[in-house]
């Protein structure tokens, strides 16, 4: 019997991507390579390291298939008092600024003034915690992957960036062109935090702009391949869709815009895939045209996913626990410190263990077969 085909996209959010490792990291120990297929994984930002790092280690059929993933966040997590302290002055002076108490300073990150600020903070520091280059060049090695040329998959990695230039939507894919370090630091290119990064004749910068991270594309047969259309895609997202309080204090607006600002481009994204949805439901399209895309059906909600009388649109999810999104800020993003670092891979680990309960519970429910793309659906957490 074929295995179910799905696909992970994983949501960008600095160091809060730990959360997203720790996720992957229990979705790999419980085997989910061997149950389903796994078509496809993409990320933006934070999330796109953590897919690249696990797509590298497919690839070379490496077991565990998350230990290289979790040795570079141990990498990237401050060690010893004086990293500790670099990187609590850095949050804290982050905090003070976004709370109106300290005055802004608005400078270039590609300045000699903040290039010399940071080599200052950081001389003769760890290469993992003072060269975030280095740091990946490390534990990916680009000049393997260059050597492998372009990669049918599956899975297809799929990384999302923003091109500064023309203003479009960019993403690198596995499948069309081999991935390369380049590619990695523009998905993660911060504009107040990094200079916006070259490739060819065109600069890039995070994501978090454009596809955050890629969904619709993952189901594209132009990226993903005729016979490599996932039926599910889990989405680990980072930034929390409602807020259980309105924002007052400065730095509470910055973070809470910073996370709307995170969630339109895959709230639009999901809005796509609900209109698709319909218009298969309801033979909107002639069989020869879906099976241009792998679609021979569509498959009804089964009625215990129905919510006053409608079916919600729901793509399973792997989330923080509304306690945990409290505690973040936008600062947090940056806080490499070990206790957010461990904390958040643990959270991620739970949240997983959860979610495969919840996935294994639906499908018991269901008398019917989980397996295309008009299963695909969405709701709002409050």
């Amino acid at each position: 019997m074929a295995k179910l085909k799905i696909a992970i996209a994983c949501q960008g959010g600095g160091s809060q991507t730990a959360f997203t490792a720790g996720a992957l990291k229990t979705l790999c120990e419980a085997h989910v390579g061997q149950d389903f297929e796994i078509a496809g994984i993409s990320g933006t930002s934070g999330g796109a390291l953590c897919a690249t790092l696990m797509w590298y280690s497919h690839m070379k059929g490496e077991r565990p298939l998350w230990k290289r993933m979790m040795e570079f966040w141990k990498e990237n997590t401050a060690q010893g008092p004086v990293e500790h302290a670099i990187n609590q002055f850095i949050v804290d002076s982050m905090r003070m600024v976004n709370s109106g108490m300290w005055p802004a300073f608005q400078i270039s990150p590609s300045s000699a003034i903040m290039k010399s600020m940071m080599e200052m903070m950081t001389v003769g520091q760890r290469k993992g915690f003072s060269d975030f280059r280095g740091l990946i060049e490390s534990y990916i090695d680009f000049d393997e992957i260059a050597s492998w040329g372009p990669q049918p998959g599956p899975p297809v990695l799929m990384l999302g960036a923003a091109n500064v230039n023309s203003g479009a939507l960019a993403k690198f894919i596995s499948r069309k062109e081999p991935i390369r370090i380049e590619h990695v630091l523009a998905s993660c290119a911060v504009p107040t935090l990094f200079p916006a990064v070259q490739i060819g004749k065109d600069a890039y910068w995070d994501g978090l702009f454009s596809d955050n991270p890629p969904v619709e594309e993952l189901i594209r047969p132009r990226s993903m391949g005729v016979s490599n259309i996932p039926s599910e895609i889990w989405l680990i997202k980072i930034n929390p869709t409602a807020s259980r309080r309105v924002p007052v204090q400065m730095g509470e607006i910055i973070d809470r815009r910073n996370q709307i600002e995170g969630n339109i481009s895959l709230f639009h994204q999901l809005s796509h895939l609900e209109m698709l949805n319909d218009m298969i439901l309801h033979d909107a399209f002639r069989p020869e045209f879906l099976a241009h895309f792998d679609i021979k059906r569509a498959v009804r909600i089964p009625k215990s996913f129905e919510t006053d009388g409608k079916r919600p649109y729901h793509i399973p999810c792997i989330e923080m626990p509304p306690e945990l999104q409290d505690m973040m800020d936008l600062e947090g993003k940056m806080d490499r410190g070990s206790q957010n670092i461990n904390r958040l891979i643990a959270e991620g680990e739970k949240a997983a263990k959860v979610f495969l309960e919840a996935r294994a519970a639906a499908v018991a429910a269901s008398p019917l077969e989980i397996g295309n793309i008009a299963d695909f659906s969405w709701e709002e957490r409050g």
